[in-house]
């Protein structure tokens, strides 16, 4: 007979999960700027969602739909395993946020790099959409030579994405605190990934928001989550200055 031990185990952590959750939210709710960046990045999501169900279908717009569906998964997984105590795989996921976000910025103000990515068949031309060749694009697109693109993606990948000991400062509430195993809470670790997820979904929303002609809209929801993005740079000043990617019509 099979031992079904393991299923017990697995209910008793999903119940852990469940828990966490609820204190991640009553800690989010009991502050106005945690939830800023909650509802900035629920606006980005819902933008991605529009710009999927747009009814255009040429093949350049169906990979702008591909990319804008992956952009709505990877914010939902990342808030899921922020929410559910697993802070490092919450990060961990939003490398993949800044990397789409980044290719679909290229796309924005290059859209016969659209079609090159789309038929990109071999090394040489995959080569030119890799994420280190997709952010040298960019900043030599807005002359913009503080590296600030590539600072933040060393971060995601040192200390959520790659096996190195930086890890060890996600797993665990505190700096100075022991590292733990399984799902946690704490308010640093998830200020913190909220903060660095907000930073995302302002920048994701404007860029998504640009692939819609003007005047488009699906019940407000570009009217609301540009109001969204402006409170939230105005709320965030210090962050909104390094930002890596700000609209014409975000700039403060």
């Amino acid at each position: 007979m099979t031992d079904r031990t393991f299923l017990g185990n697995l209910d008793r952590l999903h119940h852990k999960e469940l828990c966490l959750r609820k204190e991640a939210l009553a800690i989010i709710q009991n502050n106005l700027r945690l939830t800023l960046h909650l509802d900035v990045t629920e606006r980005a999501m819902s933008i991605a969602q529009v710009v999927t169900a747009y009814p255009h279908e040429d093949q350049e717009f169906k990979a702008i739909k591909i990319l804008s569906a992956r952009m709505f998964n990877a914010f939902g997984a990342s808030l899921n395993l922020l929410l559910s105590g697993y802070h490092q795989k919450g990060a961990m996921i939003m490398r993949d946020v800044m990397e789409t976000m980044f290719l679909m910025d290229l796309f924005n103000t290059d859209q016969a790099a659209i079609e090159r990515w789309r038929c990109a068949n071999d090394n040489k031309s995959k080569r030119e959409f890799s994420p280190a060749e997709v952010r040298r694009a960019l900043d030599a697109r807005d002359g913009d030579e503080t590296g600030n693109r590539g600072t933040a993606y060393k971060m995601l990948c040192e200390l959520a994405t790659h096996p190195t000991l930086g890890t060890q400062y996600m797993i665990r509430p505190e700096l100075d605190s022991d590292m733990i195993t399984g799902p946690f809470m704490g308010d640093r670790i998830l200020r913190q990934g909220l903060e660095q997820i907000g930073v995302l979904a302002v920048q994701a929303g404007a860029i998504l928001d640009a692939f819609l002609p003007e005047g488009y809209e699906v019940e407000g929801v570009r009217e609301s989550s540009a109001l969204i993005r402006e409170k939230w740079l105005e709320t965030f000043s210090k962050q909104a200055s390094n930002l890596l990617h700000v609209t014409a019509n975000d700039k403060m």
